[in-house]
């Protein structure tokens, strides 16, 4: 079992490869997430977990992050993903991932309605968030990751 994280920040890349996974594999390095092993989570974030602005992970680490991703091989296509983080002013908080064939100006609104709407069903207050996007034209093979890092 692994331990309650206790830091997170948001991380974003976008890259270009010879293939869909070189493309996401230099996306992730780009986002600062590529030398260790992701391990997919859902969208809580523990209570009094640490915005860090940047996590040093090592490599080969296991390290839990709720993400969006996309990979695209249509040349000229614009791709984005996005990651926010609903804060209150106690107990846990929300994250939500996004990714879709659209500008990161877009994937910025849509992800802060997600968040909104995620607090409400929970009836939750929310105190702050934040969010991260990033966006990229494809080129031959391109990608985009954006991801919401916990660690401890």
């Amino acid at each position: 079992m692994l331990p309650t994280p206790t830091k997170f920040n948001l991380a974003t890349g976008a890259s270009e490869g010879i293939s869909p996974l070189n493309a996401f594999d230099q996306a992730l390095l780009a986002a600062g997430a590529g030398n260790v092993n992701l391990i997919r989570v859902s969208s809580i974030l523990p209570p009094n977990t640490e915005f860090t602005p940047q996590i040093i992970l090592p490599p080969g680490a296991l390290v839990p992050v709720a993400y969006g991703k996309l990979t695209s091989n249509v040349p000229g296509t614009k791709i984005a993903a996005a990651v926010a983080v609903g804060i209150p002013k106690e107990g846990f908080g929300v994250i939500m991932e996004y990714s879709g064939y659209t500008s990161k100006e877009k994937a910025e609104k849509i992800i802060l309605g997600m968040v909104e709407e995620a607090f409400s069903v929970r009836k939750l207050k929310m105190d702050r968030y934040l969010v991260k996007p990033v966006e990229h034209c494809v080129v031959k093979i391109g990608a985009v990751f954006a991801g919401v890092i916990l660690w401890y």
